[in-house]
């Protein structure tokens, strides 16, 4: 999972003054010229085996200067002292056991703090608990959907929305249990950082009106795939965008490879948008997609630097998703992950030379199609049994005719409706793939947040982007987008949604040490920030370090 939208403007005092000459100065905006970052500080809770906690979904408190950041290693929530952003400090451990079985993510808004808490099994109702967040007290609880992932306040702050993933415990097992997916509404007083007691309850946004359209969404393109699962039970939400006026929400549905729209005054799924395939054949598109290609070889080989196209079409399954305003039109920016169902009784990934045992067919895949299944080549790609619903992408021959991957390597940008308008290619790997050793890049290309080997991840979603926040800096907008293997957070001006700018890249890991694993990203907007400069915390889950970075506008 990722972060939340948040806005930063910059401002300075201008000569706005009126036609008498005589009004009072107005603030005039600033746009910045260029934009870096630094890392300036940071912080690991050490568990009591000594090993460093999973930081995962950080959100900050600008009233209290407090950081909430998620520890899935403990289940907890670690809060920081923020206010020197340098140094943060340990300032309570929440625990949440008598609640259930772990903290899956928080949210704040005015000083309250949303906890999303999974029960354990995960597949009972979960809960989503309150706290002040200047005295860490409990102030409310509120009963939400099987497996609370993701959640997120609307903009005024008068609702909660909760993503309910609903994952199953296991398929075709005599303990299988499937909830439904589904989206939770809390509807909220006025929250103010003394708020005494919260009493509330959650409305369901569900997809049961959806159960009897299975054949039909299968056709437009949106996954339904699970082993006997409904409609409903097989929609897995994953994260949540909320439209700039808080009507409208964009709901992952990650494993599905599609969007549900949500309209939030009534607690409704009101469509379910497929988001197609990326054609990784097409120039500027492609990857590496080989731990084995390298040298002069006909099977395998050693590991290289390989991106190019190849005839596979990428499953966008995005993870975090974010939403903003250009000329009054709604966009959406998406972290294409890629994720694959793997859970007792069924598991749909394999790699393309362990399932095309017949072969690739020669009238689709060219006459290199018997060289394309060596590990040099295709091999060792992993892709899924079933790309959409009962289909295997086979002919009558079992030749393979389609081969399709996880994630697309990639972010994406969509109209309110879901039709892509921009994706970033496969610029992740290149600009990767150059800084690679450089100073300030101690890191070996495609390799992984456990290890520091070259080209562990090529035959596997590469960098994986996971993560994406939104900040706005004057009249431009910027994407932040956490890498989650390889590491690192690369910044887009997303200003022009069909032409974003490559702006900068920073990866503070250190070969197989430092910041590894990013997942969660909360921007900090110079107005809130402890020290007056715009800030971006990273939660890393593999290093369990929460990383402070500053970022540096120049005008």
């Amino acid at each position: 999972m990722g972060g939340i939208v948040a806005v930063a403007t910059a401002l300075v005092v201008g000569c706005g003054g009126g036609s008498d000459g005589n009004s009072p100065d107005e603030p005039v905006v600033l746009t910045p010229t260029s934009l870096s970052m630094t890392r300036i500080g940071g912080y690991v809770h050490e568990n009591p085996t000594s090993q460093p906690g999973a930081a995962e979904i950080p959100a900050y408190d600008p009233l209290s200067r407090r950081l909430f950041v998620v520890n899935a290693t403990l289940g907890s929530v670690d809060v920081l002292d923020l206010s020197n952003p340098a140094a943060p400090t340990l300032v309570q451990t929440l625990d949440v056991s008598d609640l259930g079985a772990s903290v899956n993510s928080v949210a704040i808004h005015n000083g309250v703090v949303a906890l999303a808490i999974e029960a354990n099994p995960k597949t009972d109702p979960g809960r989503v608990a309150f706290y002040r967040a200047a005295d860490l007290q409990r102030i409310g609880q509120v009963t939400v959907g099987a497996l609370p992932d993701m959640l997120t306040f609307t903009p005024d702050g008068r609702r909660l929305l909760v993503a309910n993933e609903g994952e199953p415990n296991s398929y075709n097992q005599p303990d299988s249990v499937d909830p439904e997916g589904s989206i939770s509404i809390i509807d909220l007083p006025a929250l103010t950082p003394t708020q005494a007691t919260l009493t509330v309850t959650a409305r369901t946004a569900g997809f049961a009106a959806f159960n009897n359209q299975a054949a039909s969404l299968r056709a437009a393109g949106v996954r339904i795939y699970g082993p006997n699962a409904t409609v409903a039970q097989d929609l897995e939400p994953e994260y949540i965008a909320v439209s700039d006026d808080g009507r409208t929400a964009y709901v992952t549905l990650q494993e599905n490879n599609a969007i549900a729209i949500v309209d939030i005054e009534t607690a409704t799924v009101t469509s379910i948008r497929p988001l197609g395939f990326k054609d990784h054949s097409l120039a500027g598109m492609g990857m590496d997609v080989s731990d084995e290609d390298g040298g002069t070889h006909t099977n395998s080989g050693t590991p290289a630097v390989r991106i190019a196209p190849v005839p596979v079409r990428g499953l966008y399954l995005p993870d975090a998703i974010a939403s903003y305003t250009v000329g009054g039109q709604t966009y959406l920016i998406t972290a294409n992950e890629g994720d694959a169902r793997d859970w007792p009784g069924f598991n749909e990934e394999t790699r393309v030379r362990a399932y095309c045992t017949n072969g690739l067919e020669p009238a689709i895949f060219g006459p290199d199609a018997a060289n394309l299944l060596f590990d040099s080549h295709l091999g060792r790609l992993r892709i899924t049994t079933t790309p959409n619903g009962g289909l295997d992408g086979k002919n009558s021959a079992g030749r393979c005719t389609e081969l399709y991957a996880f994630g697309a390597r990639s972010f994406s940008i969509w109209t309110a409706d879901v039709r892509q308008v921009y994706d970033s290619g496969d610029e992740f790997e290149q600009r990767t793939a150059a800084l690679a050793g450089t100073p300030g890049h101690d890191y070996a290309f495609n390799a992984s947040n456990d290890n520091n080997t070259l080209d562990s991840r090529s035959p596997s979603k590469g960098p994986e982007p996971e993560g994406v926040v939104l900040g706005r800096f004057g009249a431009k907008t910027f994407a932040f987008i956490g890498l989650e293997r390889v590491g690192g957070v690369m910044v887009y001006d997303v200003s022009d949604p069909a032409a974003p700018r490559f702006v900068t890249y920073l990866n503070t890991r250190e070969g197989a040490g430092g910041d590894r694993g990013p997942e969660g990203l909360a921007l900090i907007p110079a107005a809130d920030s402890p020290h007056g400069q715009p800030l971006l915390i990273v939660g890393h889950e593999t290093s369990g370090t929460t990383a402070v970075y500053q970022i540096n506008l120049s005008y």
